[in-house]
């Protein structure tokens, strides 16, 4: 983790913490944390929770960040594409802080519709992780982990160049939905581009293993 990155979670934990401690004791004595796809809450907690979706959550994927390192194995360790895993981290943390911001702004009764508001937000990030999945190099904790990208480092870039494609352009549809349309299609067009990056990589495995040109096994030092 770079300096700056560091310095701006710290920062961000500092501020999220401080915010919930200025209106905890505005909240409601049950706060809403879950909506169900019409945007109707369906899920309940006690303003305490705001803490750990909010700090917790933050200074848990800070600590991810530090662990996975050290946690991978050699030949797949997220080193290999240290700047862009940094990049990645980074933008799931700012997703951990829109979200709780969504959160805490419905929790205060202000007028939101937080499911097309989580859905927009969520598009957004897609889109800007999608611009950097082409960068990223074998290993098992981020990207499309399937058997045959794992098993053939040629399938997994081609994959993650395809699945790039196909995030940047559900994200920025996805924003089109959220925006005009009905909401819940930016969900269905992100799980479209998980699944055809999977039949992706099963697909290009199988042609290659056809043409005998599987040249990087698992198997081989």
């Amino acid at each position: 983790m770079t300096r700056k990155i560091f310095i701006f979670e710290i920062l961000s934990i500092a501020a999220v913490l401080a915010t919930t401690v200025v209106v905890y004791r505005r909240l409601p004595g049950r706060i809403p944390v879950h909506w169900d796809i019409h945007g109707r809450a369906d899920g309940f907690g006690p303003p305490s929770e705001m803490f750990l979706i909010g700090p917790g959550l933050m200074a848990g994927m800070m600590l991810l960040t530090w662990l996975l390192p050290w946690l991978s194995p050699k030949r797949f360790d997220v080193e290999a594409f240290q700047s862009t895993y940094r990049q990645l981290m980074a933008i799931v943390f700012c997703l951990c802080v829109y979200a709780y911001g969504v959160t805490l702004w419905a929790a205060l009764s202000h007028p939101i519709d937080p499911g097309r508001a989580i859905c927009g937000g969520l598009s957004i990030f897609i889109a800007l992780m999608g611009n950097l999945m082409g960068k990223v190099r074998r290993n098992f904790f981020i990207g499309v982990r399937t058997p045959w990208t794992l098993a053939s480092e040629r399938v997994w870039n081609a994959t993650h160049r395809f699945a790039g494609r196909a995030m940047v352009a559900a994200g920025l549809l996805g924003l089109v939905f959220t925006i005009v349309g009905p909401y819940m299609g930016a969900v269905w067009l992100l799980l479209a581009a998980s699944a055809a990056s999977i039949v992706y990589s099963l697909v290009y495995y199988k042609q290659l293993e056809r043409r005998g040109e599987l040249g990087d096994r698992l198997t081989r030092g």
